[in-house]
């Protein structure tokens, strides 16, 4: 890896792990990733190749996963746009008024919400495997069945696995991470066992990376927001076999933001670690 620098930023109250990888006078991408997601959860290949392609890339614990802070949900619940207002703090922590920024699954949505919210902020935007910044996936993931029109649900072996509420761990992450991977690519059990096992390793309190998932199913007007109103150069990446959010979530979103461009990888799930997909996926990201 090229040379990193880690810091903690403050977003309000709460304390954010955050790393800076690469040559700090080289323009920033900030990379967001998704729901229970540490900030170390990218794959390392992806990260060397965007510092390969000449920027610095900034990446982040979100609240309550890995060192940053953790959250009592039920007294201080939080939403999309608490976990957005964390992006500028950690922008604002490494003096930068702008960045370009890439999101994964929810992390695509809190990009959204940034580059409808918060343009000035946003360079370029890159939304990767997720979903409209309005959709309400919650209904979906219960298992109920989609309204007329509405876009698809996960894949049944995906929902499956979620109604079978394995104890959590490493083992149980791995199988997830499987599923996420989809059935056409390999999947490189290796890379994402010693990511995941690092994960829990530096979790100062594992069980709080729940309450993402109920932030991500709060819904407040500022989700609602036209997505047209985006005018951030915007770039659109999806797999053909993601099991969370199917084509046609990427598709829609695509449809949605004005110019934007959209690339359908081959048989990519909703995850990263197959063999040379994390290089191919970062020479899409928007620079």
């Amino acid at each position: 890896m090229p040379h990193t620098h880690q810091r903690f930023v403050s977003s309000g109250p709460l304390r954010l792990w955050t790393e800076r990888i690469g040559d700090p006078a080289h323009p920033p991408l900030l990379l967001i990733m998704g729901a229970s997601a540490q900030g170390i959860t990218c794959p390392d290949p992806l990260i060397a190749r965007l510092v390969a392609r000449g920027v610095q890339v900034i990446r982040f614990d979100h609240r309550d996963t890995g060192r940053s802070s953790t959250v009592d949900f039920d007294t201080h619940p939080y939403a999309i746009a608490d976990l957005a207002a964390d992006c500028l703090a950690v922008l604002d922590g490494y003096g930068l008024a702008a960045a370009h920024v890439a999101g994964f699954s929810m992390g695509g949505m809190i990009a959204q919400w940034l580059a409808v919210h918060a343009s000035a902020r946003v360079r370029s935007l890159t939304v990767l495997t997720s979903t409209l910044m309005g959709h309400r996936s919650g209904p979906a993931r219960a298992g109920q069945p989609p309204a007329p029109g509405d876009l698809p649900p996960p894949e049944p072996a995906f929902l499956a696995h979620l109604a079978a509420g394995m104890p959590p761990g490493v083992e149980s992450d791995v199988a997830l991470f499987r599923l996420f991977n989809g059935p056409v690519r390999p999947f490189d059990e290796a890379a994402a066992r010693a990511m995941l096992e690092r994960a829990w390793s530096r979790a100062t309190d594992p069980a709080a990376a729940a309450n993402h998932h109920r932030a991500g199913h709060t819904f407040a007007p500022d989700r609602l927001a036209p997505l047209s109103s985006i005018t951030a150069p915007t770039t659109i990446v999806h797999g053909d076999h993601d099991p969370v959010f199917p084509l046609a979530h990427g598709e829609a979103l695509a449809a949605a933001i004005p110019g934007a461009r959209l690339h359908v990888v081959p048989g990519m799930g909703h995850v990263l670690f197959s063999p040379g997909l994390a290089e191919q996926v970062a020479d899409l990201i928007r620079l």
